[in-house]
C-alpha cells in the first residue's frame, strides 16, 4: 500500500517590503542569526513541511537575490511593491495558479518570533480548498495563514494596500479555523529600530 502523500499545500512568503520605517533597509536583508532575514523565514515554512515555497520579493530585489540562498524557491518579483501587502499577496498567489497547489500557507518575512511549530500547527489544520485557517496568539488572530485555492479569487480581488486579506476574512470571520500558537511562538513584527532588538 502507497503511504497517503501530503496535500501540495504551498508556502508563500512575503517579503518584499521596503522597511520604511526602518530607513528604508528591505526587511528581507535584515541579519537574524547570521544569514538574511528572507532565509531563516524559508527554513523555517520549510521545517513546517512546505515543499514547494514562493517568496515575494519587491524592495531591493536583486540585492536580495544576490545575497540570499533561495535556489530551491519560486522568486516571484512584484514590481508595484510599494503599494503595499495586498499586491504581493495578489502577486503570490498569482504565481501558484496552474502548480497543482490547493492551498497557500501565507508567513510574513518580519515575523522570525514564528517557528516551525506554529506553522506546522496551520498546515496540519487543513482539509480541502475551501479551508481558512489562521493562527491566533491568545485567541487573537495573526500569522501565518493558510488560504485554500477556493479562496484565491477573492482574496486577490479585494486585497489592496497595506491591508492584505484582512477585508476578505473579515467577511468569513465564522469560516476560520484559529489555531492556538501562543504556546509556541511570538507574533511581533520587525517595523521601527526598536524592533531590532528582536534579531540575533
Amino acid at each position: 500500500m502507497t503511504q497517503k502523500q501530503a496535500p501540495p499545500v504551498a508556502g508563500l512568503l512575503l517579503a518584499a517590503g521596503g522597511g520604511r520605517r526602518l530607513g528604508g533597509r528591505p526587511k528581507a536583508l535584515l541579519r537574524h542569526r547570521g544569514r538574511p532575514l528572507v532565509e531563516h523565514a524559508v527554513a523555517v515554512l520549510r521545517a513546517a513541511g512546505c515543499t514547494r515555497v514562493h517568496v515575494v520579493l519587491g524592495a531591493r530585489a536583486a540585492a536580495v537575490r544576490e545575497q540570499a540562498e533561495l535556489g530551491d524557491c519560486v522568486l516571484v518579483e512584484n514590481p508595484d511593491w510599494a503599494e503595499g501587502m495586498g499586491s504581493s499577496l495578489r502577486a503570490g498567489l498569482d504565481s501558484l495558479t496552474g502548480t497543482g497547489a490547493v492551498a497557500a500557507l501565507v508567513s510574513l518575512v518580519d515575523q522570525p518570533g514564528i517557528g516551525a511549530q506554529a506553522v506546522a500547527r496551520v498546515l496540519a489544520a487543513y482539509e480541502d480548498e475551501t479551508s481558512l485557517v489562521a493562527a491566533a496568539y491568545d485567541g487573537v488572530r495573526g500569522h501565518p495563514v493558510l488560504f485554500g485555492a477556493a479562496h484565491w479569487a477573492g482574496i486577490a480581488a479585494t486585497a489592496t494596500g497595506d491591508r492584505g486579506a484582512r477585508a476578505y476574512l473579515r467577511e468569513r470571520e465564522e469560516a476560520i479555523g484559529l489555531v492556538e500558537c501562543g504556546d509556541v511562538a511570538q507574533p511581533y513584527d520587525i517595523d521601527t529600530e526598536a524592533d531590532l532588538a528582536h534579531l540575533e
